[in-house]
């Protein structure tokens, strides 16, 4: 059995480092994770209305190879927990605590 490529084994003591709970570090990743997602989403929401036509005619879907290379173009990006993973690792996040009231950069 082939295992995905895509999946990276993480070090766990390296996640909860920064903030010193690893609940509260994949917290922070997921939050982050949903800014990406959504701000992809966006993306490729206007970039496939342009193609979007009033009318519905089968062979049209099939002949729109632009539209089918955009869609394909953002399967193959890394996705977002990936990115927001690699981000936090790499300190590139800024975060605050509700009890500190206090920015905490990596």
């Amino acid at each position: 059995m082939a295992s995905n490529p895509s999946l990276i084994t993480r070090d766990t003591d390296k996640i909860a480092a920064a903030t010193g709970n690893l609940y509260e570090s994949v917290s922070i990743i997921s939050k982050r994770a949903r800014q990406i997602s959504s701000k992809m989403k966006e993306e490729l929401s206007n970039k496939l209305s342009e193609f979007a036509s009033a009318v519905d005619n089968l062979e049209e879907v099939f002949e729109n190879r632009e539209q089918i290379e955009i869609s394909k173009y953002y399967e193959r990006l890394p996705k977002p927990t990936t990115v927001a993973t690699d981000e936090f690792l790499e300190g590139k996040l800024q975060w605050r605590t509700v009890d500190e009231e206090t920015s905490n950069t990596l």
